[in-house]
């Protein structure tokens, strides 16, 4: 019995090694345009910009970092904040794709604090264009919204 389990373990570490030869794993790095929707009557609309760093861990699974800037545009005020988010995205075939972030709200204008941010996100992508549709929970801003993004991306990766 130990000899069996102990070859399965081999091939299995083998298959696995193989396996992740094939992908070369790395990073890449997205410039992105958002706009958004309030689900509530809070604001007229969001228009932002971001940066996004992925690490993929293979052709399916990702992390990802996300930073930018938002605006809301509200009657009388405007209000930004710097969103920094962290996420993992997974492929559900080759360009198609589920995501899920976390994270904060730094408030930069009139008196928007920092809030908690969590957004669930489903969006296509391939070599060079990423585009998502998500909605942003904001924590301490009582809104939320519907965002789109549409961004530039490419690969950080050495070539093999």
């Amino acid at each position: 019995m130990k000899k069996i389990f102990l070859i399965s373990t081999v091939l299995l570490a083998f298959s696995y090694t193989v396996s992740a030869q094939e992908y070369n794993k790395g990073f890449r790095l997205g410039i992105g345009l958002n706009g958004g929707f309030p689900t509530d009557s809070d604001y007229e609309g969001s228009l932002g910009g971001d940066l996004r760093l992925q690490y993929d861990f293979s052709r399916k699974t990702s992390m990802t970092l996300t930073s930018g800037y938002t605006h809301m545009f509200v009657k009388g005020d405007d209000l930004g904040f710097v969103p920094v988010k962290l996420g993992v995205k997974h492929f559900l075939g080759n360009q198609f794709y589920l995501m899920g972030e976390a994270g904060m709200g730094l408030g930069v204008t009139g008196d928007l604090d920092n809030t908690l941010i969590l957004a669930p996100a489903f969006g296509f992508a391939n070599k060079y264009i990423d585009a998502s549709i998500r909605y942003e929970h904001y924590n301490d801003y009582e809104t939320d919204q519907i965002a789109l993004r549409l961004a530039y991306g490419f690969s950080l990766k050495k070539k093999k």
